[in-house]
């Protein structure tokens, strides 16, 4: 049987660090040191997919190579890998402008993100899909 990776366990497969901020769904009770827990995988995945449309929407960050950059930074990442990954998984190149008010395109980015921080992406279109509607507050 294939183990859980950190971030399915705590239903934050895009392993977003604890900060001051409460995130809706994020669990009362938190086992991690480093990283969120939430109640459901949703929860974790709309919190990540509302992150990533932040840094697009307040901080002009509008390709892959921006956004990763901040999401993942060098002290702790090999940036230009996850860059390269995610922007081969969503089909676009590293420098190309992104639209993340399009939920097809932020969906797209979130997948990508969920598979380099995990190794795999275990939920479906649809899951992600209802978390990236519910992260842009899409009826």
């Amino acid at each position: 049987m294939i183990q859980p990776t950190r971030g399915e366990r705590n239903n934050n497969p895009m392993n977003l660090e604890r900060t001051a901020t409460i995130w809706k769904g994020q669990a009362q009770y938190q086992p991690d040191s480093r990283f969120l827990s939430f109640d459901r995988p949703n929860d974790g995945i709309r919190a990540g997919a509302r992150t990533l449309h932040t840094y697009f929407a307040l901080h002009g960050l509008n390709t892959v190579r921006r956004l990763i950059n901040r999401y993942a930074p060098a002290r702790e990442n090999d940036t230009d890998a996850y860059i390269n990954h995610v922007a081969h998984h969503i089909g676009v190149g590293a420098d190309d402008p992104l639209n993340l008010d399009d939920p097809q395109q932020l969906a797209a980015l979130t997948r990508a993100v969920i598979m380099h921080e995990n190794g795999r992406c275990i939920y479906t279109g649809d899951q992600i899909a209802t978390a990236v509607d519910d992260a842009l507050g899409v009826a």
